[in-house]
C-alpha cells in the first residue's frame, strides 16, 4: 500500500528509511504543467493532511518526515516481533524529534494496552546510553529488560510502520553526516 520502487523515495543508500512525501517542494503535488499523481496517492493512504511546513527540505525549517516500512533485513515490521531501533545523540534537530509507530491497515497510531504510540525528546527522558552517544528504543509487544520510558508496544497481529519527525532540522540531517539506524529485530 505504502511501497514505492521509485529511487528517489530513499534517504540513505544503506538505510531503509524513505521520504515519507515523494515531493519536497509544496504539500500540493504540484509540479510544473501537472500533478504528481504517484507522490499524492501515497500521501494520501499514509495521511489526510497536509502542510507545506511537512514537506519541506530546507535546513532550519519545518520538518522531516522519514518513513520506516522495513527493518534492516528489508523486511516489513511485524507487531509479533520486537525491535530495537539506534538513535544517535544529539539528533539534528533544531526544536526536537520523535519517532511515532502506526498501524499498517489503520494508518493511525498503532492502539495497545499501554496507550503510546510516540517517543519524543520533547517529551520524554530519551537519555544516551550508559552516558554514551545514542539511544536504544524498543518496539514490540512486551517490554524488553532495560527498556523503561524507551520502548513502545505493538500488536502481536499487526504490521506497523513509523515516521521519524526531525522539527526544526539541521544540516547534518541533510548532509547525511547524521542517520538513525534501521530496525533491527530481536529475540523476543
Amino acid at each position: 500500500m505504502l511501497a514505492s520502487d521509485r529511487p528517489d523515495r530513499m534517504v540513505w543508500p544503506d538505510r531503509t528509511w524513505e521520504w515519507a512525501s515523494l515531493r519536497p517542494e509544496n504539500g500540493t503535488f504540484e509540479r510544473e504543467g501537472s500533478l504528481e499523481v504517484e507522490a499524492k496517492n501515497r500521501w494520501f493512504i499514509q495521511a489526510i493532511v497536509a502542510s507545506p511546513a511537512m514537506f519541506r527540505r530546507a535546513v532550519g525549517q519545518g520538518s522531516l518526515y522519514w518513513l520506516g516500512l522495513n527493518d534492516a533485513a528489508d523486511a516489513n515490521l511485524d507487531g509479533g516481533w520486537t525491535y530495537k531501533l539506534t538513535v544517535p545523540l544529539p539528533a539534528p534537530a533544531g526544536l526536537f524529534w520523535s519517532v511515532t509507530a502506526c498501524d499498517a491497515r489503520t494508518r493511525s497510531e498503532v492502539a495497545a494496552e499501554q496507550a503510546q504510540a510516540a517517543l519524543r525528546s520533547l517529551f520524554d527522558k530519551l537519555d544516551p546510553e550508559g552516558g554514551g552517544n545514542h539511544v536504544d528504543l524498543y518496539f514490540g509487544p512486551t517490554e524488553p529488560t532495560g527498556a523503561e520510558g524507551r520502548w513502545i508496544q505493538t500488536a502481536r497481529v499487526r504490521s506497523w510502520f513509523s515516521y521519524f519527525r526531525i522539527h526544526g532540522p539541521e544540516e547534518a540531517a541533510f548532509d547525511g553526516s547524521w542517520r538513525p539506524g534501521d530496525f533491527e529485530r530481536i529475540e523476543n
